[in-house]
């Protein structure tokens, strides 16, 4: 019995999926370079925003976020309990108590990162620049901080502090790169 060739066709069909899928790939939102975001949004020189920046004025680490950095483990342990707590105290309705459970361990995770970072009076007073949207505190931190050696680790530590820094970052750098 002889294998069967494919023919030609199939090839090129094969082809035309591939290079969609790439150029499909490559047109979706794209997050600017640091240094390509022209509209930098600047933050208030004091803490009298709502958001505190994890970097001071002169570009250092704010205390806070060491602090916050050793409590992220903590916060981690804390949304596991909570879904855990949540798993078992609705075991006969799973979806629910799995979502539930979740939202607990976000809130005490948060809870938790906050007390292990000093309290928010602590990350209020050891923090000289702030902001009153999220948004532009993601985009100013990585046009500004995101080459830093640390920056990294302060953001995972600030998205502890500020769970809706971490669901808004990507599209707030995002729509950064489109207001040009």
């Amino acid at each position: 019995m002889k294998n069967p060739v494919p023919s030609r066709s199939i090839y090129k069909k094969c082809l035309l999926v591939v290079l969609a899928v790439t150029l499909a790939a490559c047109a979706g939102p794209q997050i600017p370079k640091p240094q390509d975001i022209v509209n930098v949004p600047q933050p208030l020189m004091d803490n009298t925003g709502e958001f505190m920046s994890p970097y001071t004025q002169d570009g250092v680490l704010a205390l806070w976020v060491d602090k916050a950095i050793n409590a992220q483990l903590g916060s981690k342990v804390g949304q596991m309990a909570g879904a855990y707590a949540g798993q078992k105290a609705l075991e006969q309705v799973p979806f629910v108590g799995g979502i539930l459970g979740a939202q607990v361990g976000e809130y005490a995770g948060r809870k938790i990162a906050i007390e292990a970072s000093g309290g928010m009076e602590y990350i209020t007073e050891t923090s000289d620049m702030s902001f009153k949207n999220i948004n532009d505190m993601a985009v100013y931190l990585y046009a500004r901080h995101s080459t830093h050696e640390h920056y990294q680790q302060a953001l995972e530590a600030t998205w502890e502090i500020y769970p809706d820094l971490k669901n808004n970052y990507y599209q707030a750098l995002v729509n950064a790169g489109s207001k040009r």
